[in-house]
């Protein structure tokens, strides 16, 4: 098998604002996209015949993959106008299927051993996995190595396996997708006529991310794999324990103090006197001032956050400008999305272009959307929607 086809149309509204500016396999993680840690992993298994499937900010993905060249593959692309589901997305891709190929999300993170076993299954098969909460998804039933049928979020689950999206077909597929709009719903069409769909199980990572802060676990289980690595600058009195990665141009000055697993990206200046706790990723340009403190938060492309702050279990999107004494301290909150309600162990989630004032505070589980203006002395709680504006 040489070719994968990613799909990767879908927007993901449930982790807005983080989608409303970007389609959900552009979220970071880690300091890249979780498109690039898929597209990574089929490489490793010598996959590079990619076809991707694109649709919601599809510019964003062409921006990023061009022709797949700084990844060692070849990439085409087809669009899918109207998100209308996934047997949908993948019958855009019929033209430039080859005879055997994998399908993929692109929206969910693996790595290669997640992928490397599956290999070993001839199509038609599918990849499962068990979870300790398979009400989310798919839950298929297997009897002698097959799959009997796959129940999409049942309100009783019948076991704790789960479909990963991720497929080996053949042409014949595309029999059975046309007038589906999901692929399970297709599979069970297709086991209903005699067709044996063979099955996989994988304990490798295999992670979704559907709200906000979920974005923060999916970092943190990537963190834990990577390698220590020293590319920038490190200024005398820095203390370093665990596995740091620090991109080139970029400088930790005097006396910061950072404990891995820690990302920091390339042209990044760090302090001084800077504290950066396990499970942080930062990703490109960020300036953190002096006698801040950072712990388990996901920090993206140029952001400038000023001295005196606290920020914990946080995501912070590109572009935000926030002033000293910021303080997102991490607690249990409960968080709408939706008409589902959560509680969660949270701090902060502010969307892109954010700017915020001096010694503002943030209550746990807040959720600033994209260009919002927040002026010195604030707390803000709940739910700020797009370009709000807190004086």
């Amino acid at each position: 098998m040489k070719q994968a086809i990613i799909l990767a149309a879908g927007e993901g509204q449930r982790l807005r604002p983080f989608t409303i500016t970007k389609p959900k396999a552009m979220i970071s993680i880690a300091d890249k996209p979780i498109l690039a840690h898929v597209v990574e992993a089929l490489a490793q298994i010598g996959i590079r015949n990619i076809v991707l499937v694109v649709g919601y900010k599809r510019e964003q993905v062409f921006d990023f993959m061009g022709n797949g060249e700084r990844f060692g593959i070849e990439v085409s692309y087809v669009t899918q106008e109207k998100q209308l589901g996934t047997a949908h997305a993948l019958a855009q891709a019929k033209s430039l299927a080859d005879t055997e190929f994998l399908v993929l999300p692109g929206d969910k993170l693996i790595e290669a051993a997640t992928l490397s076993d599956f290999m070993d299954c001839q199509p038609q098969a599918i990849l499962l996995k068990r979870v300790e909460k398979p009400l989310r998804y798919g839950v298929v039933t297997v009897e002698n190595g097959t799959v009997v049928n796959i129940v999409e979020k049942p309100t009783e689950a019948q076991s704790s396996l789960i479909n990963t999206g991720i497929y080996a077909f053949t042409r014949e597929i595309f029999s059975y997708i046309d007038p589906e709009l999901g692929i399970p719903d297709a599979l069970n069409n297709m086991i209903a006529q005699g067709i044996r769909l063979q099955t996989c199980e994988t304990e490798n990572t295999w992670l979704d991310v559907v709200y906000p802060w979920d974005i923060l676990s999916l970092n943190s289980a990537i963190l834990h794999k990577i390698q220590h690595s020293q590319d920038g600058t490190i200024e005398s009195g820095v203390f370093l324990s665990g596995a740091v990665s620090i991109g080139k141009d970029t400088v930790i000055r005097s006396n910061s103090y950072i404990v891995g697993p820690v990302i920091i990206g390339e042209g990044c200046d760090i302090g001084p006197n800077t504290v950066i706790l396990p499970a942080t990723s930062i990703a490109r340009n960020v300036v953190i001032a002096p006698f801040t403190e950072i712990e388990n938060s996901v920090i993206n492309d140029d952001v400038n956050i000023g001295p005196g702050s606290i920020i914990q279990d946080s995501v912070i999107d590109k572009g935000c400008n926030i002033s000293g004494h910021f303080t997102a301290c991490s607690d249990e909150a409960e968080i709408k999305v939706n008409n589902e309600h959560h509680v969660v162990k949270v701090g902060a989630m502010l969307g892109e272009g954010c700017n915020v004032g001096n010694s503002v505070t943030a209550q746990p589980g807040v959720i600033v959307g994209n260009q919002s203006q927040v002026k010195a002395l604030k707390l803000i709680s709940g739910r700020l929607p797009n370009r709000s504006c807190v004086l």
